[in-house]
């Protein structure tokens, strides 16, 4: 689900996820949450806060994709282009 063209970063300390599926869900699976925006591939549970592995700091999921203004006017402009 993930998209290689997202700029992904922790908003308190800027440390960049490297693809390594450091977090865990509370059903002991281990993922990278940012391949599914925070859903467990397990059990389905959605993470609203990510924590970084760098400053350990908790964040809303959403805070963590810094180009989201962007990605929502490429979609509006789709969108229109369809009409």
């Amino acid at each position: 689900m993930g998209n290689k063209e997202e700029k992904i970063a922790c908003p308190k300390c800027s440390w960049e996820p490297d693809g390594k599926p450091y977090w865990m869900c509370h059903c002991s699976c281990v993922w990278n949450t940012f391949e599914t925006y925070g859903k467990c591939p397990e059990c389905g549970f959605v993470h609203k806060k990510t924590q970084c592995i760098s400053c350990h700091q908790y964040s809303p999921h959403p805070d963590w994709y810094l180009d989201l203004d962007n990605i929502d006017l490429v979609l509006e402009e789709e969108k229109v282009e369809k009409l």
